[in-house]
């Protein structure tokens, strides 16, 4: 092999090796939350909720017939720090011929979207809940439980199933709608409608109207992520392009 192709595959391996360790450390941290000065002035609200006039109503999805029954008018402003999507073959909503409800997402706002600490605390959702620990005392003491909440998100409209689907940890989102409870037969699902109650129960399930990724996140992780995964293609090309040198 000549001298110049050997210093090319050596090269090359390097930057093999280095891109796809950035890779792996890139997708590791790629859901760092977005710091406090990232945050719009809108998520500092709490979610507007009022009464509604809106009147019980039905709407079909996958072959089913849902009764929806709207209760209050909701606008909720927050940054979404885990969530869960569904279809139809998860097995909860396979089993209670549940497919309008979309995805769960895990909402944060207020101060508690800007607490310095929030990234020292693990969100992840469960089948129907939103979870959270942290082994920081100040962390804890940083965030307010009454402004996070686990939000049922349903809809039979298309678009906004497509759009809701788009969403990543970190995106600040608004939405509005139907805080409602809905069901098929005698099996129903409920609704909480204040921010204050924990456990069962307490999530909020809305039927979506209007939804809107206001501000992804696309911090210097995520930008590293699609870097380091484009290098590390390139450098594959160039390893198996580059002759074949037989050891002895």
């Amino acid at each position: 092999m000549l001298p110049r192709v050997a210093t090319v595959k050596t090269l090359n391996t390097i930057a093999l090796c280095a891109s796809a360790a950035l890779l792996l450390l890139s997708f590791w941290n790629r859901n760092d939350l977005p710091p406090a000065s990232a945050l719009l002035p809108q998520l500092a609200a709490e979610p507007a909720q009022k009464p509604t006039a809106k009147q019980p109503f039905t709407v079909e999805y996958s072959g089913v017939r849902y009764a929806v029954e709207p209760q209050f008018e909701y606008d909720l402003s927050g940054m979404v720090v885990s969530y869960r999507q569904h279809d139809e073959y998860s097995s909860m909503h396979r089993l209670a011929n549940d497919h309008l409800n979309m995805e769960d997402l895990c909402v944060v706002w207020g101060s508690t979207a800007a607490s310095e600490y929030l990234s020292d605390i693990s969100f992840w959702n469960g089948i129907f809940t939103c979870n959270f620990s942290t082994q920081s005392r100040t962390a804890w003491d940083s965030i307010r439980l009454n402004q996070i909440s686990n939000n049922h998100l349903i809809s039979n409209d298309d678009l906004t199933r497509r759009e809701v689907a788009k969403v990543k940890i970190g995106d600040q989102i608004h939405l509005r709608g139907w805080l409602a409870s809905y069901g098929t037969g005698g099996n129903k699902r409920g609704t909480s409608t204040t921010r204050d109650d924990t456990g069962d129960g307490a999530c909020e399930t809305i039927f979506v109207n209007d939804f809107e990724i206001v501000k992804p996140a696309f911090g210097l992780w995520r930008v590293s992520l699609y870097v380091s995964l484009a290098l590390v293609v390139l450098t594959l090309v160039v390893h198996f392009r580059l002759p074949y040198r037989p050891y002895a």
